[in-house]
């Protein structure tokens, strides 16, 4: 009889696995936080360039040296064209050995500058020009002169000076790219000083007067000496009048040297304007990053993970802990309490039975002295690892003995426990 098989039917289509990849959602949502963390970066960083002036005010301000918008090296370059000795100095003393003889061009807008560093120079110098001098320098220089706000636009001579009638008209605001790195401004004047270019409010932009017996000058705005304001109306030519009158000119902008010591340095002084708004970026990214990072959703919930951890494994792990840390004291103390436990309860002891009770009870099964017993359950304390191996040794054969001893094939008769047998 021919018997035929049946082919075995074809394995049915495995499910298409569910995809792992995340989905642009996903995606978008994880980045987040740190498009949150680089809108903050980017707008510290412009309040930053902001409070520092930013890069509007390229270079040292009315530097001789400086071709940015808010240097002077034109100025300079064309009175050395004209014969003028321009010689620089950042420091009193470099001022007072180039001054014989010579204009001192004196520009501070930090107030680095003493009083007596003004007395000083004109007793050198026959001429001084004194570019936005402050409240501290006015009260100084000419007592008469009080400061009478911004210039409210241009505005001629109206004085006999010749540097002025040369200059004609002038325009002493600041332009849009020298705006912000310096405070023009104009003079009210009492007594015998010259007052020139007086705009609507009554402010003069120029002032000639006398200081100690050299002649002053008080120009109240650096824009008309910038390179990026020079050109405008009759700037140029009054900067040159006033500027080269002598054969030499000292183009002094006094630093921290001259400055006078009255206590320890400010760091402030001493780091660079980049410094505080890198630290406050720093500080906000931290505090952004502690708050995203470190942020809750909500009360801790229990959850029974199915997974069952075997009792040696737990006993293993923590004796490893404790070898670990050298905490013999809370091991033995865990091998204690669990060998009272169970002394307890192989001598039928109740369980509000108090150690000593146990003591007593062990004692008396065992055969064993009371101290003994007690040294084991209270009172050794291991100093080493040999000891400790050594007590828990002693725990167990403890046990035994009390098992051996309650057993009912041991012949030995149970002491009594203070139960009520019924």
């Amino acid at each position: 009889m021919t018997t035929t098989s049946t082919p075995p039917a074809a394995p049915a289509p495995a499910a298409p696995a569910p995809a792992r990849s995340a989905t642009v959602g996903q995606t978008a949502r994880r980045a987040v936080p740190w498009i949150v963390l680089g809108v903050i970066a980017l707008l510290i960083a412009g309040l930053g360039l902001l409070l520092t002036g930013g890069g509007s005010s390229s270079g040292v301000a009315l530097d001789a040296g400086n071709a940015g918008p808010v240097g002077g090296k034109a100025v300079a370059q064309v009175l050395r064209g004209q014969g003028v000795d321009v010689r620089t100095a950042t420091t009193l003393e470099e001022a007072q050995a180039a001054a014989p003889d010579a204009t001192v061009l004196v520009y501070d807008p930090a107030g680095n500058l003493p009083a007596d560093g003004y007395r000083a120079l004109a007793d050198t110098a026959p001429a001084l020009v004194v570019i936005e001098p402050d409240f501290r320098t006015l009260q100084e220089v000419a007592p008469g002169v009080r400061a009478a706000g911004a210039p409210e636009g241009a505005s001629s001579a109206g004085c006999d000076l010749p540097a002025a009638q040369r200059a004609g008209r002038i325009d002493p605001r600041p332009t849009s790219t020298t705006e912000g790195s310096s405070l023009p401004g104009t003079f009210d004047v009492d007594g015998d000083a010259v007052a020139c270019f007086t705009d609507g409010g009554g402010g003069a932009s120029l002032v000639r007067t006398t200081y100690q017996g050299a002649d002053l000058t008080l120009v109240g705005s650096a824009a008309l000496l910038m390179n990026d304001g020079v050109d405008r109306q009759g700037n140029a030519a009054l900067a040159l009048g006033v500027l080269g009158e002598h054969r030499t000119l000292v183009w002094y902008l006094p630093g921290l040297v001259d400055r006078p010591v009255t206590g320890p340095a400010d760091i402030a002084a001493l780091t660079p304007g980049w410094v505080t708004p890198v630290l406050l970026l720093g500080v906000v990214v931290f505090l952004a990053a502690a708050v995203w990072r470190g942020r809750r959703f909500g009360p801790l919930v229990v959850e029974n993970l199915p997974v069952v951890v075997r009792a040696d494994e737990t006993r293993e792990g923590r004796a490893r802990l404790y070898q670990r840390s050298s905490a013999r004291l809370r091991a033995v103390d865990a091998l204690r309490i669990g060998a009272i436990g169970r002394l307890a309860r192989t001598a039928g002891l109740p369980r509000t039975a108090t150690v000593d009770e146990v003591v007593l009870a062990v004692a008396a099964l065992t055969g064993r002295d009371r101290p003994t017993v007690r040294r084991i359950l209270i009172d050794d304390l291991p100093a080493t690892d040999r000891d400790l191996l050594a007590l828990s040794d002693a725990l167990s054969a403890l046990e035994r003995d009390t098992a051996a001893a309650v057993s009912p094939t041991s012949g030995r008769p149970l002491p009594p426990t203070g139960r009520m047998d019924s």
